[in-house]
Order: structure tokens, then C-alpha cells, then sequence
């Protein structure tokens, strides 16, 4: 019994750990909205451990943040307008965002967690490797299933580097006339030489599919040519990211010219446990069962866990309580695992 009590002590301790780091960052970085968010996280964990003054004493606080925020607001002027937007020929090609997102949002094996922190350490002290005569890593090939992080990576590299994201438009450049193609990606790879970012290629087979299959043509292949070209002359600063659902499908020449290939995987017990711990923070989850949730989430990904977490906790709100009923979540994960069979069972 007073092991139990001592490991549930210790996870809470981890978690408060982690709000506090992310309350610094989210400073920091001017982010008040997160801010407020995890505040009233600590606040709700506060009340589920019997602290309740302090929890009502921190509420009462963001309440009273938030609203001379607005009062003041009016007088800070309009936000700046991003400097980096796509203009000309470029308007169709790519879409531009300014992602909050931090690598500390994610939830992600201790592997693949390193193996992105180390591109952003290569990234944030890029001038002294180069003063070496090397390059840091800033081509990445993303493969693994859907919903299992690979957007919201290209999301949290721009985030964390302070970096517009460029997604690049595959309707807008892949035409029937694969000449245009060509020329409509030689304007991509323009704008990676001339506007740093973070460029993410998604469904990323529709571009790179192997040469030799079956329904090739001879206009695709130069195609795929010129993106290997333009890929391995591109020595910019920018990053570029391609993801796909069907690695299989893709052209093994393409592995070569990325400097790494990550991995993504369906969530572990574990990792789905903290996508679900995550998602209900705000909510109370002492009623829950975690073995049978982790359970019921088994096999589904972890944009899947996300949206039936959402479902859950909006049934809360309508129904106006703050508490977590174990059979909606379970309803909710079940829903989505049907939702999933549905989908598997068209693409089929």
C-alpha cells in the first residue's frame, strides 16, 4: 500500500515537474493562451489531490490575468502580418502557417523524442557545424501510419525553430501536363533557397513513387528525376520534410537523399496512457479505469486516442461536469476504433 502511495506520488510529482517547464516555455515565448491553459491544469490537478483553496485561489488568478489582458489589449495595436506568404506563382503551390507547437506537445517513444531533439540541436548551432566544413541534418523522410505524429512533427519543428511552415499543395502542383510539374516544383525549390522555413511534403508517394512500377510512364520518371535533383543540389537553410503513409511505394533513390528516416509506429500502452492523460488534463480522471482504457485504445493511432479524448470531454462539458465517466471514454474509443475499421475496410 505505501508503494502504491509513493508511485502515485511520484507520477504526480513528473507531471507537476513537466507543467512547471512547460509554464516557463510557453512564457517565454509569449504564448499566453497556453499559458492560461496549463495553469488551469495545475489548478484542476491541485483539486483532485485536496487542494482545494489553492486550486480556487489559482483560478481566480488566470480569471483576473486574462481579463486585464484584455483590457489592455486594444492598446498593444494590431499583430504583425508574417513577413513570409506565398505570392505569384506560388499562391497554389504552398499554404503558410506560424504553428505554436513544441516537441514537448508530443507524446512519442524516448528514441524517436532524441532523434528529433538532435536535429534541433544540429539546427540551433548550424553555423558552428558548418564552420567545420559538415551540414546539420535538415532533410527528414517520415514514414509510419496515419495520425501517428508525422504532421504535427513538421508543426513542431517550425514551432520550436521560430519558423514559418510551408505545406506544399500536391493538387496544386502534380498537373497532367508533367512538364508544368517539373517547372511548378523548380518554384518550390526556389522558394526553399530564398525563404527559410520548414517545407513539408505530405503523401509524399504521390511524388516519389518508384520508377519501375507497373502504372509508370516515362514522363513521370523525369518527374521524380528532377525532384532527386533538386533535392540533392539543395543546399539551403531551410528544412525539408517528406511524409508518407506507404513507404513501400516509394523510389529507393529517394532514401539517399535525405539525411534521416524516422520512424512512427502505432502508440505503445505507455504512450497512449499519456496521449489520454494529456488530452483529459483539464478534466477529472480519478473515476478511470487506465487499464481497460489503454486497453480499449489498443491499435488505434494517436490522432485516433486524441478525437475520442475530445468526444469524451466535450460529453462532460454538455452534460456540466468536470469529471471523466469511465464508460464515455470507453464508448469513445470504441467509436473510433469503428470509425477506423470503416476506413481500412473502403481503402480495401
Amino acid at each position: 500500500m505505501a508503494r502504491a502511495h509513493s508511485v502515485g506520488y511520484k507520477e504526480h510529482s513528473m507531471a507537476t515537474a513537466e507543467q512547471v517547464k512547460a509554464l516557463i516555455r510557453s512564457h517565454a515565448e509569449g504564448d499566453d493562451s497556453r499559458f492560461y491553459a496549463i495553469a488551469m491544469q495545475v489548478a484542476a490537478q491541485a483539486a483532485r489531490s485536496g487542494h482545494g483553496k489553492f486550486a480556487h485561489e489559482l483560478r481566480d488568478l488566470v480569471d483576473q490575468v486574462k481579463a486585464r489582458s484584455k483590457a489592455i489589449e486594444p492598446a498593444r495595436g494590431p499583430k504583425p502580418v508574417p513577413l513570409a506568404q506565398p505570392r505569384g506563382e506560388l499562391v497554389g503551390l504552398l499554404t503558410v502557417g506560424y504553428p505554436k507547437t513544441r516537441l514537448v506537445d508530443m507524446a512519442l517513444t524516448e528514441t524517436l523524442r532524441s532523434r528529433l531533439e538532435r536535429v534541433l540541436t544540429e539546427q540551433r548551432q548550424r553555423d558552428r557545424i558548418r564552420e567545420h566544413g559538415l551540414s546539420p541534418m535538415r532533410k527528414l523522410l517520415l514514414v509510419g501510419p496515419p495520425g501517428t505524429g508525422k504532421t504535427m512533427t513538421a508543426a513542431a519543428r517550425a514551432g520550436e525553430l521560430g519558423l514559418p511552415l510551408f505545406s506544399i499543395q500536391l493538387d496544386g502542383l502534380i498537373t497532367k501536363y508533367m512538364g508544368e510539374t517539373a517547372s511548378k516544383l523548380r518554384l518550390v525549390f526556389d522558394a526553399i533557397q530564398s525563404t527559410r522555413g520548414v517545407y513539408f511534403f505530405d503523401e509524399f508517394d504521390a511524388l516519389g513513387s518508384e520508377r519501375g512500377s507497373r502504372n509508370d510512364v516515362g514522363e513521370i520518371r523525369r518527374v521524380l528525376n528532377s525532384f532527386l535533383q533538386f533535392l540533392e543540389q539543395d543546399e539551403s537553410d531551410s528544412l525539408v520534410l517528406g511524409a508518407t503513409n506507404h513507404v513501400g511505394l516509394l523510389d529507393r533513390a529517394l532514401f539517399r537523399r535525405f539525411d534521416a528516416v524516422l520512424e512512427y509506429a502505432l502508440p505503445t500502452a505507455e504512450i497512449a496512457k499519456r496521449v489520454i492523460r494529456a488530452r483529459l488534463g483539464m478534466l477529472d480522471t480519478s473515476a478511470v479505469d487506465w487499464a481497460a482504457a489503454v486497453k480499449a485504445a489498443e491499435g488505434l493511432s494517436h490522432a485516433e486516442i486524441a478525437m475520442a479524448c475530445e468526444q469524451t470531454a466535450k460529453n462532460a462539458i454538455l452534460d456540466h461536469s468536470t469529471a471523466v465517466r469511465d464508460s464515455e471514454l470507453a464508448l469513445a474509443l470504441e467509436e473510433r476504433r469503428g470509425v477506423s475499421a470503416t476506413i481500412e475496410g473502403a481503402a480495401a
